[in-house]
């Protein structure tokens, strides 16, 4: 892999950032011919989502999901032995999955030649950026474009930070250096329940707090209730409205204070405390203030249909360019900052970007909400499909399902669609075909779906849309 020169070179491209909306825009790049050069402090490409979240917490949750399923096969008439859990083993097997990713992807980056750099650059001015290698000095790389995709880092809350390693981020933990007997979650959002998961089927003793309400605030209540069911079975304790006013390091233990509804409760202690409380983008340290770039209050950066900033040669993608903070959305708009980069005309306006929360049931969805829809005093029609009557669901022992589809009245237009239950990451991709192709309800219904299978439940849904579901029978007033 080709070194840069000590002073200065020049490259048409350069990418900040090699996380999934960083390589994607790197690859693309050079696909399209351009000279690129790609920039992060990693050995190989696949930033904090192959490194630190998305990859190595689905190795781990597949993990529980094998044990929970064990655990539940004595209702089939099967019993297995209690299992033996080796957490180095489980470990090494995660970062073996990491490194089989991380390693394809840096062949991916040898083989279009592009320039990949171990390190970090900070603006100059708007077509140089002073880069920190680990392997060289400072060097300044003249660009004609650039495409910042630095991501996001965890937010630790001052009142609950810690330079203990009992006191965690995600990061920390799926580093997983042990299963300890208790275990605080401090976040009822979709990170902080997903290692809820995994550390409750591993054998921790798991308490969740959450300040507001009800978990994943802002999903579909109908659609996390069947989740909250499974959690309250497996989970220790859930404390809702619910917030940690102090926080310390005792003796080996995590020690704090609990607080709801004004009133504070006694100290107690965990083994471990988990914070995740959500995630800030990594626009700062940038120089961006050498730069026309502008930034919002929450910390994004602006930026247009192209995903091009204030400075026209400069685009922003991913974590650091907006909600919502999802791989996949990166990736999309990676491909779109590229090909503009290149010249060609393209705009990242998607009608439905996926949603997956992979605990156990998953909850998917896509589009405008049931609740958005309230919100916004939409006029929508709701089809649901509960898979109680679904006999793929039953056969799978899991009837506690619910899809439904959310459509415009009169036209029927799909508008959005939410599922829970196994596999709603994978089912969810359908009703995004169906919303972005701009299909009705009717369309879906009257596609036929393989029998049995959890991919009727969207068909059934759809016919639910217009009351005419097979399975459910709404009586007529």
């Amino acid at each position: 892999m080709s070194q840069l020169e000590p002073d200065q070179r020049d490259t048409q491209l350069v990418v900040l950032g090699a996380g999934p909306g960083g390589y994607a825009a790197a690859f693309r790049a050079a696909d399209l011919g351009m000279k690129v050069t790609l920039v992060d402090p990693e050995a190989n490409p696949g930033g904090v989502c192959l490194y630190r979240g998305c990859i190595p917490s689905k190795a781990l949750l597949h993990v529980a999901a094998l044990l929970e399923e064990a655990r539940a096969a004595s209702a089939y008439g099967i019993d297995f032995a209690k299992p033996r859990i080796d957490p180095a083993g489980l470990s090494a097997w995660k970062d073996g999955v990491v490194e089989q990713l991380t390693a394809g992807l840096g062949g991916l980056c040898k083989s279009r030649k592009i320039d990949y750099v171990r390190g970090r650059g900070v603006f100059y001015d708007a077509n140089t950026i002073e880069l920190q290698s680990q392997d060289t000095h400072w060097q300044r790389l003249r660009f004609e474009s650039c495409i910042i995709a630095t991501g996001s880092r965890p937010v630790l809350p001052s009142e609950l930070a810690s330079e203990s390693p009992l006191v965690m981020t995600s990061t920390g933990a799926l580093e997983l250096n042990e299963v300890p007997p208790t275990l605080l979650v401090v976040g009822g959002g979709y990170i902080g329940l997903e290692l809820a998961t995994v550390y409750a089927a591993l054998g921790s003793r798991v308490t969740v707090v959450e300040m507001t309400e009800s978990l994943l605030p802002g999903v579909d209540r109908d659609l996390v209730r069947p989740l909250a069911k499974s959690l309250d079975r497996r989970l220790d304790e859930i404390q809702l409205d619910t917030s940690v006013s102090e926080l310390s390091v005792k003796n080996a233990k995590v020690s704090v204070v609990l607080e709801s509804g004004g009133s504070k409760g006694p100290q107690r202690s965990f083994d471990r405390a988990l914070v995740a409380v959500g995630r800030r983008p990594n626009s700062s340290g940038l120089g961006l203030a050498n730069t026309k770039v502008e930034i919002d209050g929450r910390g994004f950066i602006r930026t247009d249909v192209e995903r091009r900033t204030a400075e026209p040669n400069v685009f922003a993608i991913g974590d650091v360019a907006g909600d919502p903070m999802l791989a996949h959305k990166a990736t999309h708009e990676g491909l779109v900052a590229a090909e503009a980069a290149a010249g060609r005309r393209r705009g990242f306006e998607p009608a439905a970007i996926p949603a997956v929360v992979f605990t156990d049931p998953e909850i998917a969805w896509c589009g405008l909400t049931e609740t958005e829809a309230t919100e916004q005093a939409r006029e929508v029609q709701v089809g649901r499909f509960p898979w109680a009557a679904s006999g793929r669901a039953l056969t799978l022992g899991r009837s506690d399902g619910v899809t439904k589809i959310i459509a415009e009245t009169g036209s029927g237009r799909m508008l959005g669609a939410g599922i829970v239950g196994p596999r709603a990451g994978e089912l969810i991709a359908e009703a995004v075909v169906a919303i972005e192709g701009g299909l009705s309800a009717e369309d879906l219904a009257l596609s036929i779906h393989p029998h049995p299978s959890l991919s009727e439940t969207l068909m059934e849904a759809a016919e639910g849309v217009y009351g005419l579901g097979v399975h459910v029978h709404k009586r007529r007033r």
